[in-house]
């Protein structure tokens, strides 16, 4: 008798602190549940590599069908997708926090973070840290290092100004050599000039390859195939690259020239403007995908991306340049409904706190042949609201209802339709 009342004790204070657990959940702000997220994905990598140990700890997982590339491109993949995704949370000058408990909470975490990434960032680049990266090992590393290179742009003052003088010029130096490696002809233009540009912005003008990234926005206009989608190359897939390259490197490209003041044929503000309101279209269809339970379709491929699949919709935010279509409240909580239906409902981790291979959970067969468990770490990217502080609209007003939840409950839905480019280039000379 005594040993059913122990075990139905036990079984009542396991069920307790379950419901304890869920009354936490539901208490968090959205802020800081993203926040909790955010150190979650960020400290086993972080804390490991600025230590020089991340090549040490990381468990890793390739694709069945991995090819034969050198396998330690999933280090440079791991740190450069997650810091292209965090660089805006840690940019957040520590002067907005205040002093209430969540608020230092979070200063001390992004202190933490920031702290760990700048070590780093040295570590990478030092040939005499274990964490030294595979630079030039594999036509990989020209797509890694563009994601740490957008690290940088996202995070100028934070993350690059802040680097000793010798590490730098060691990134430089780096970034130069990828010029050996030829892109396919396909979104991987846009690493080259993601790349290139950051060396005008930082360097000066005399220091990038202008052609590599005239070229790119030559081919990326050409591929531009209308209502905010781009043709993966001369091709259309349907898939959602103008998601993971396309809107965001194609922007940050165009922003970069404009603040190295580069002088060439192009008219760089005109194509940003355009390509604005183009990301601002893919916004509001992205939203439209998200379902009333918080799901989005699972097409194309790279399917273990996860949330990078709305980044569009996180980098428009954080620029504060959300289409008049859509308010800060209803892309919030249609975000945020999105990451409670991904990582609450099954693990997205390994027993050592790395990202598994899959889409929601553990599903290894989603992989591509190129797939590690460090491309996975691009669903950081959709975390870059965190670069607002706390009291910008984007966290301080209302959840609305997004528009699925609008449409399949009866309520009333704004209508869409095609928009046209109505902003036109020519060379200048």
């Amino acid at each position: 008798m005594k040993r059913v009342f122990l075990v139905a004790l036990l079984a009542l204070l396991a069920l307790t602190t379950v419901e304890a657990k869920k009354v936490k959940k539901a208490a968090m702000t959205d802020r800081e549940y993203w926040t909790e997220q955010a150190w979650k994905m960020a400290q086993p990598v972080l804390e490991n590599m600025a230590k020089g140990e991340l090549q040490k700890n990381m468990k890793t997982e390739f694709s069945p069908s991995f090819d034969n590339r050198n396998r330690k491109v999933v280090y440079m993949e791991t740190f450069g997708r997650l810091m292209a995704g965090i660089a805006p949370w840690l940019a957040l000058p520590d002067s907005v926090f205040g002093g209430s408990p969540t608020d230092i909470r979070e200063l001390e975490m992004r202190k933490q973070l920031r702290e760990w990434a700048l070590a780093s960032y040295k570590n990478s680049v030092d040939p005499q840290s274990p964490d030294y990266l595979v630079w030039g090992a594999s036509g990989q590393n020209l797509v890694d290092a563009a994601y740490i290179a957008e690290s940088f742009i996202r995070a100028y003052d934070a993350l690059w100004v802040p680097l000793d003088d010798v590490t730098k010029q060691r990134y430089i130096t780096e970034f130069k050599k990828l010029r050996s490696i030829e892109p396919p002809y396909t979104n991987w233009f846009l690493f080259s000039s993601t790349i290139e540009s950051f060396i005008a912005k930082a360097c000066g003008l005399r220091e990038y390859d202008d052609f590599r990234v005239m070229m790119t926005i030559r081919k990326v206009e050409e591929w531009y195939v209308g209502d905010g989608w781009y043709a993966d190359g001369p091709v259309f897939a349907f898939d959602y690259y103008s998601s993971y390259v396309f809107h965001a490197m194609y922007l940050e490209t165009l922003q970069n020239m404009l603040d190295a003041k580069a002088r060439t044929r192009l008219e760089y503000q005109k194509y940003y403007d355009r390509a604005l309101k183009r990301a601002q279209k893919f916004c509001i269809i992205l939203e439209r995908f998200i379902s009333p339970e918080g799901t989005f379709p699972v097409i194309g491929r790279s399917t273990p991306y996860r949330m990078a699949a709305l980044q569009p919709l996180a980098l428009m935010a954080w620029y504060q340049k959300l289409p008049k279509d859509l308010s800060n409240g209803q892309v919030r909580a249609a975000l945020t409904q999105v990451m409670h239906r991904m990582y609450d409902q099954q693990s997205q981790y390994n027993d050592a706190g790395f990202l598994t291979i899959g889409f929601c959970g553990h599903q290894p067969e989603t992989a591509d042949w190129y797939t590690n468990n460090g491309s996975l770490y691009m669903t950081s990217l959709s975390l870059m609201p965190l670069g607002l502080p706390a009291d910008h609209p984007f966290w301080t007003d209302k959840a609305e209802p997004w528009t699925q939840v609008k449409a399949w409950g009866g309520q009333p839905f704004p209508k869409d339709h095609r928009w046209a480019d109505d902003i036109v280039t020519k060379d200048k000379y």
